[in-house]
């Protein structure tokens, strides 16, 4: 087989990586924008205060996010990513208590695959619903995924360069206060077509399944 060299596609698609373990990943929630409390603060205010750590305490269902690249099994990433070294690569993040994400790639011959599985723990069930509901508002074209956690949102695209197809499936997930988001994108340079729309979301709702499933080892 004659050697191939990786298209701009494909360069472009490595470069989000760095990006990623800068931005802390695009779940974030990101700081409070809440207008500030007015100057006549109810008198029962320090009595509810002193109560909110409790309430908030008992809806934070996990402490911590699992460690991403052990949350699919090796066959799993056989299957997705062939070619691709089932430890996968744990992208660095600033606190990886909160959040963390593994990427699996590979060129095997001239099909091209990517997987990236992102965990992310908020502060609350609430902080996460309201968060996972924001996200799903900024994607059109998807449907939901029944039985996935608590709330799964599910999402197919075909983009094409240099007269190369992509085709990239996103996956969001709810479970309790953790929000997971896999992204599964493959090509082939030789066709310069992509992957089905079925092969990719399934693929990408299958990798969905195990992330939620690997959640109780982060579980407080």
């Amino acid at each position: 087989m004659r050697s191939l060299p990786l298209p701009l596609a494909l360069t472009a698609r490595l470069a989000p990586v760095a990006v990623l373990a800068t931005a802390g990943w695009a779940l974030s929630s990101g700081p409070d924008t809440s207008p500030a409390a007015t100057d006549k603060t109810p008198p029962d205010n320090a009595e509810r205060s002193a109560s909110a750590p409790a309430t908030e305490a008992a809806t934070k269902t996990y402490a911590t996010a699992p460690a991403p690249c052990g949350s699919l099994a090796t066959k799993t990433v056989a299957s997705l990513v062939p070619g691709a070294k089932a430890a996968g690569k744990e992208i660095p993040s600033t606190d990886t208590d909160v959040r963390r994400t593994c990427s699996w790639n590979a060129l095997k011959g001239y099909d091209y695959r990517w997987l990236d599985v992102s965990f992310e723990v908020m502060a609350s069930d609430e902080a996460a619903q309201k968060s996972y509901k924001e996200r799903v508002a900024d994607r059109s074209g998807g449907g939901e995924v029944p039985g996935l956690g608590d709330g799964a949102y599910s999402v197919v695209n075909l983009t094409t360069e240099d007269k190369q197809q992509t085709r990239e499936g996103t996956v969001l997930v709810r479970a309790a206060n953790a929000l997971m988001m896999i992204t599964y994108n493959g090509s082939d340079f030789e066709s310069k077509k992509a992957p089905s729309s079925d092969t990719i979301n399934k693929g990408a709702i299958k990798a969905a399944k195990e992330a939620v499933a690997a959640l109780p080892n982060g579980q407080g």
